[in-house]
């Protein structure tokens, strides 16, 4: 009777066909919570007016023609620019930094992965709070005293467009140069010594071997940095809000993002945010898809 009894409960907890639900569950079911229903819910409501709780009108394809505005163009220009320039500055900078990193001549390596990645692990309200007074426009600020010792004149850095990208620019550099490290670190890591150790025999210097066997051997780990890079830059929010508080003087420092929260949150134009939201997503999936055709990712093997 015992034997009984425990094989029914074996065959209940350990059965090949409950065991695998059981341990996907809490996935499954935290994706279609957080993630499914509010992606479907958020376009649902870009078709509606949302005056209320109660107060839900279907208005068609309005929200998407108010997209024709001044103030998203805007949005649009300066999330482009600063999508292209973060990945201009944090995908050869940290590529470089990581060979000499990976260097064996290289002292105290661990000190300066360490030094690069914290200002990951920093809170972006405190770092915004050191940069927003870093980039102040008074001539004791610390960007002002450090342009005076090239003979710039003090800057009302947050008030300009091309300022204001720079200062968006230098504190995404900041944070993220070390992830950026990391990763390099990594995909190098995979490389086989005894490449390097043939072209070295052969005749190949430095240059020659970066350019050979380093920089081919990276390329799917460059195409993710790209990847997550064109998703970070336009979804990026954080940092300008820590600079601008939603008050963005001529839509200075306002990306797509900054947008969506000013017209949702601010305005209480849930149905026009919505339709934002969904556009944005569409536009980095395009931009995204692009990116990985142009390096050849979807092509197989065969071709």
């Amino acid at each position: 009777m015992a034997e009984i009894k425990g094989n029914l409960k074996r065959t209940w907890w350990n059965s090949p066909k409950v065991v695998p639900y059981l341990f996907t569950a809490p996935f499954v079911i935290s994706f279609l919570v957080f993630y499914l229903y509010p992606f479907i819910s958020t376009i649902v409501m870009s078709f509606q007016k949302i005056a209320g709780f109660n107060d839900v009108t279907f208005i068609g394809l309005n929200n998407y023609q108010r997209l024709f505005n001044e103030h998203f163009s805007n949005a649009l220009v300066t999330t482009s620019q600063y999508t292209f320039w973060t990945i201009l500055v944090l995908i050869p900078i940290p590529l470089v930094l990581a060979v000499f990193l990976n260097s064996k001549s290289t002292k105290f390596k661990n000190f300066f992965k360490s030094s690069f990645f914290m200002p990951a692990l920093t809170s972006i309200v405190v770092a915004g709070i050191f940069f927003r007074y870093s980039f102040g426009e008074m001539p004791t600020a610390l960007m002002n005293q450090f342009s005076a010792l090239f003979g710039i004149k003090p800057q009302v850095w947050l008030q300009g467009a091309g300022t204001g990208m720079l200062a968006l620019v230098i504190l995404c550099t900041w944070r993220w140069l070390g992830v950026n490290i990391i990763y390099f670190l990594s995909g190098m890591q995979g490389i086989p010594q005894q490449l390097y150790e043939a072209a070295e025999i052969d005749g190949a210097n430095a240059w020659q071997r970066f350019l050979r066997i380093t920089l081919p051997s990276l390329k799917p780990v460059i195409i993710y940095v790209i990847t997550i890079s064109v998703y970070g830059g336009f979804a990026m929010f954080a940092e300008s809000y820590a600079f601008w508080k939603s008050a963005y003087p001529g839509d200075i420092g306002m990306t797509i993002v900054c947008y969506i929260y000013q017209m949702g949150f601010n305005n209480f134009d849930m149905g026009f945010a919505s339709a934002i939201g969904i556009t944005l997503f569409l536009m980095v999936m395009v931009v995204n898809i692009l990116q990985l055709t142009g390096f050849g990712f979807f092509k197989r093997d065969s071709d």
